[in-house]
């Protein structure tokens, strides 16, 4: 996993404390990005006790992936359509509220720039988390004052530690609904 930082002086000595954590799942659930939830989920657990964990969902979902991300601890939020408004319109409350110290967005998905720059102007520590190196956006990047890119079946530990497996296994994760393959062929944006 590959990080990058703008340093310690945004972070400031907030009262504020925990993460929240915004998984846009139509851009980060893909076949060709094989991320698992539990990659993202410890992308931004390395960054403070999580807060809230949310997976959007379009109404193609398949009933084993809600299962599957809700036995893995994710509150699932299941939209009518696109569900970038949504993320983006929670993800901006959950800031203006100041109900976190960090907010994490997984997408690859530039509409998500504006949360991220809200969340910066309220104080709050952001992180974008890339699905992969092709899947990662520079405008996100860019704007949060963090950002992990996840990599397949090899990531660093996000302090740069040791590489391990995704799962600490040989990667039979198949048929649990949370490794890559959600796509559904519904429209998905793309930078």
């Amino acid at each position: 996993m590959e990080t990058s930082s703008r340093g310690d002086a945004e972070r400031g000595g907030s009262e504020r404390a925990g993460v929240a954590l915004f998984v846009d799942g139509p851009n980060v659930l893909r076949a060709e990005f094989d991320v698992d939830l539990d990659d993202v989920r410890e992308a931004a657990e390395a960054e403070g006790r999580l807060v809230t964990t949310r997976l959007y969902l379009d109404e193609h979902a398949t009933p084993g992936l809600i299962q599957a991300a809700e036995a893995r601890g994710f509150e699932v939020v299941v939209t009518s359509g696109d569900v970038d408004v949504k993320l983006a319109v929670d993800a901006a409350r959950f800031a203006a509220e100041e109900r976190m110290a960090t907010l994490a967005i997984a997408s690859r998905d530039t509409d998500f720039k504006p949360v991220l720059e809200t969340a910066n102007g309220y104080g709050i520590r952001t992180l974008a988390i890339a699905p992969g190196e092709f899947g990662r956006s520079d405008a996100l990047r860019n704007a949060a004052s963090d950002s992990v890119t996840l990599d397949g079946d090899v990531r660093d530990e996000v302090d740069g530690g040791e590489s391990t497996g995704s799962n600490g296994t040989d990667g039979g994760d198949e048929g649990n609904g949370t490794r890559g393959g959600a796509d559904d062929g519904s429209d998905r944006h793309e930078d």
